[in-house]
């Protein structure tokens, strides 16, 4: 069988002057959760309704399992959905809700109450079926729409958003279902959000978005530590991104210095034409470092904010730049108050664009 599930090949797709697709190419693995990030208006939601034959694009392909899908209709694909609002039948039980999709496809009646069964068993509501679905909390019916989604065993899901209306526990509660669903069943979700954390904290691989075009795909880690653009970088939450200049270089190897500052050398990719920005986490701003002034930055306490486990010392540097350290530990300080703090030249990452 394949590796390769879904493979979209110079899509394009324009709503009058907005750019929904730009010439996309992206590939998906059996088996994966791969999740389209991006803010709002960047695309993922009508690519994934492309996907699903909700949409048409204007050119290019769209293959599943190998096969061009654009003249084959929504209901022919094989593909499960699950979106924002639950769409949950209010005159129908859990079970008939979750059997609703296989009686459409003309299950015989045993085989639908018993992968009605699996589904409940599944999504931890096994004693909920006879239940009317309208009486359930947000997060179940939530659960009801995933195993109503599941029950036809679907080539793939296609998730929009499926939790952005759940207040933060039971929305990080589902998080961890989704997760266990997707280990459980070896179905491949294509998860859209908007939403950093989620997609670090749920995803195999993540795709990020910017008008029409996936800008850098990685796992999720590398995606976070290593953003190759100003875009991604800034799209992650506590992430620094700092004018730099070149001191010296060669080799592959640049001496970087910030706000007049060495920072050490640092390695640029080859080919890459380097845009003058670098990355740096706020957490891996710290207040003691090595004795050499080299990665030592001097700087003004503008701001603390304290985040529970954390706090965020917003800090200026000599020409005006800012930054955010993120530390466990309250520094004696006060605003206003001079102070330095030290970067590691790995911990420094050049930009591209």
């Amino acid at each position: 069988m394949p590796d390769t599930i879904l493979r979209l090949h110079g899509i394009n797709k324009r709503f009058g002057p907005t750019v929904a697709a730009d010439d996309l190419e992206l590939e998906v693995k059996r088996g994966e959760f791969y999740t389209f990030l991006g803010p709002s208006g960047s695309g993922k939601s009508t690519i994934l309704r492309m996907i699903a034959g909700l949409e048409r694009p204007d050119s290019g392909q769209i293959e599943i399992d190998g096969r061009d899908v654009a003249e084959i209709p929504p209901w022919e694909r094989n593909l499960g959905m699950m979106f924002q609002n639950y769409a949950i039948f209010p005159h129908m039980t859990v079970a008939d809700n979750i059997g609703y999709g296989l009686r459409v496809r003309k299950f015989d009646e045993a085989g639908c109450r018993k992968r009605v069964g699996e589904m409940l068993e599944l999504v931890g509501l096994a004693n909920m079926g006879s239940k009317n679905a309208t009486l359930l909390s947000g997060g179940e019916q939530q659960r009801v729409a995933l195993a109503r989604a599941l029950a036809p065993r679907p080539k793939m899901l296609l998730l929009d958003e499926p939790l952005s209306a759940l207040d933060e526990r039971i929305r990080r509660a589902m998080q961890s279902e989704l997760r266990h669903v997707h280990a459980e069943t070896g179905t491949t979700f294509l998860y859209v959000t908007h939403d950093q954390e989620e997609g670090l904290t749920m995803s195999d691989r993540i795709a990020v978005f910017k008008d029409g075009r996936c800008v850098q795909c990685d796992e999720p880690e590398r995606l976070y530590r290593t953003p190759h653009s100003r875009f991604v970088a800034n799209f992650f939450h506590g992430c620094n991104v700092l004018v730099a200049e070149i001191a010296a270089r060669s080799s592959g190897q640049a001496e970087l210095r910030i706000s007049g500052t060495p920072m050490g050398n640092v390695t640029l990719a080859d080919g890459q034409p380097w845009g003058g920005h670098v990355a740096i986490r706020a957490e891996d701003v710290l207040a003691n470092g090595a004795a050499t002034n080299s990665g030592r930055l001097a700087c003004i306490l503008r701001d603390v904010t304290y985040r529970g486990t954390v706090l965020d010392y917003l800090l200026e540097l000599p020409d005006g730049q800012r930054l955010t350290a993120t530390m466990t530990r309250r520094l004696e300080v006060q605003p206003g108050t001079s102070l330095s703090v030290f970067v590691h030249p790995t911990r420094i990452i050049p930009l591209y664009d």
